[in-house]
């Protein structure tokens, strides 16, 4: 994504048109498009050519680049799982390891980066059910491992609005779901976590499209994603209207749920409850 939407930038100021830019490596400027969104790999060739198209001459600066796109090419950790999978969530692991701040409305359950391992290997057996307990266990895996984004000396700003739903229902029976309220008020107290509770009696609000995730990262030339998750597919929006749209509904939702103090002392509540 850095790299496609470096040479995007570089197209633009030039004032080359997809097409041209497609027409000068041999492809479709559907290409291009797929480039400069980072969905597709890249081929060093493909890249040497186009900076020439662009006028790129320095060597540093093509050196760099080029080396973007060797990287670029390089399979993440995650797709050792890849057999375990829907074909369309690899790239949002990408994505959540490249993220510096992670914005999340959730509904049906406690989101992954904050399950505990029972809960986890609950809620995956009701989505794999008929699946073999080995590749249970293997989605079950891949979930810990992303975790360990979220408690290493680089871990992103994470902000999460949980409905009081996903809280008060029951995954893996009483022991799993006390123990998993337990690890979310204890997460809840990182510093870079905000974890906040959206009760059931405030009644309508902002987010009741449903769960969705706003994905930001370092790297200025990069624009904020929004992952949408369904039953058979996933939906990556980065256009700058659709994000905005998002942006304030989770700042709403921020706004309207009890602070994150206050969210604790709830989940307390519940946790006598159980």
């Amino acid at each position: 994504m850095l790299l496609g939407s470096q040479l995007r930038r570089l197209r633009e100021t030039r004032g080359i048109t997809r097409e041209a830019a497609g027409y000068s490596i041999r492809a479709s400027e559907s290409k291009i498009s797929r480039m400069e969104l980072g969905r597709v790999s890249f081929k060093t060739r493909d890249v040497e050519d186009l900076l020439t198209l662009y006028g790129i001459t320095d060597e540093q600066e093509r050196a760099s680049l080029l080396s973007l796109a060797r990287e670029a090419n390089v399979a993440g950790w995650w797709h050792s799982y890849s057999d375990v999978l829907p074909s369309w969530f690899p790239t949002y692991v990408g994505l959540e390891g490249a993220a510096s701040v992670i914005r999340v409305y959730e509904v049906q359950f406690v989101h992954g980066l904050l399950q505990t391992e029972e809960y986890a290997r609950a809620v995956v057996s009701r989505g794999m059910q008929g699946a073999d307990e080995a590749d249970v266990e293997r989605r079950v895996a891949l979930r810990l491992e992303r975790q360990k984004h979220l408690v290493d000396e680089m871990a992103p700003e994470f902000h999460i609005v949980l409905d009081e739903a996903a809280l008060r229902r029951p995954y893996g029976g009483r022991d799993v779901m006390r123990g998993q309220l337990q690890h979310l008020i204890d997460m809840s107290e990182r510093p870079h976590v905000r974890l906040q509770v959206m009760p059931f009696g405030f009644g309508g609000h902002s987010g009741e499209s449903g769960t969705f995730t706003i994905l930001s990262f370092p790297e200025s030339d990069l624009s904020d994603v929004v992952y949408l998750e369904q039953l058979t597919s996933a939906l990556y929006l980065d256009k700058r209207e659709d994000v905005a749209q998002y942006e304030t509904a989770i700042r709403e939702l921020q706004e309207d749920s009890p602070s994150p103090e206050e969210s604790r002392d709830l989940m307390r509540g519940l946790l006598q409850l159980i």
